[in-house]
């Protein structure tokens, strides 16, 4: 990937796709109550991860329903694969039951950030 204007060094960038299996629209409510549900045990995984923004969206287009992740986060930030959160081994249980294994990655083209925003991402993501 080339460099993206605006990133601050140290950090990535990441819009994320994922198919819901069909017949799995209900599962997919199940797996999103369950993260609201839980909000603060996820935002207590955001630490280790150096997740500065994680925002989950959904979209239905043809009848297919999709869940989208956005993230900003550092680039040492550590993976849910190795969490010692239960949050994390139950939101993986429920993708694997809910998505298509595989993301569509988008290509980011252009960051804009405001000087104050970046300084604060970058304190928090990068910890320089």
């Amino acid at each position: 990937m080339a460099e993206v204007i605006g990133l601050p060094a140290g950090m990535k960038v990441q819009l994320s796709r994922a198919t819901v299996l069909a017949g799995a629209s209900d599962q997919a409510n199940r797996w999103m109550a369950m993260l609201r549900d839980r909000h603060a045990e996820c935002v207590a995984t955001l630490d280790r991860e150096r997740m500065a923004v994680e925002v989950i969206f959904r979209t239905c287009e043809g009848g297919t329903d999709y869940l989208w992740w956005f993230t900003l986060a550092g680039s040492e930030g550590a993976t849910v694969d190795d969490s010692p959160f239960a949050i994390d081994a139950d939101h993986a249980a429920h993708a694997r039951r809910t998505k298509e294994p595989g993301w569509l990655e988008a290509e980011p083209q252009l960051v804009l950030l405001p000087q104050p925003v970046e300084q604060a991402l970058t304190a928090w993501a990068v910890r320089r």
